[in-house]
């Protein structure tokens, strides 16, 4: 069964405020339904997030990363979000820049 074609695989790493670790981990236990919305028609099919200590690890699969930021970056369950994240984080993101996310070094080759 397919689905298209295959998502972009983007790593990010952002870096919390000291003393925001237990806020950060507790607003995203459920995030708002109408950015759950916004994102899944963006194209964002997997979005996970690691934390080491303040250095927060993202992964996520999208079907165009350049095109979910330019469609999230002033929709209005996007907005108060990031917002809401530049409390928490030592550099907003505002969806303004040309991020590509963490170049890729190697990965282990699926055997077929």
């Amino acid at each position: 069964m397919t689905h298209g074609p295959a998502p972009q695989r983007v790593a990010l790493h952002t870096k919390l405020k000291p003393g925001k670790e237990a806020e950060y981990e507790s607003v995203h236990a459920v995030i708002p339904p109408e950015l759950d919305v916004a994102l899944r028609a963006a194209g964002v099919r997997t979005w996970r997030i690691w934390r080491n200590g303040l250095d927060l690890f993202h992964v996520l699969e999208v079907d165009d990363y350049a095109a979910m930021r330019a469609a999230l970056r002033e929709h209005p369950a996007n907005v108060p979000w990031q917002a809401r994240m530049a409390e928490l984080l030592a550099v907003e993101d505002d969806y303004s820049g040309d991020d590509t996310g963490i170049g890729l070094v190697w990965e282990l080759p699926v055997k077929e």
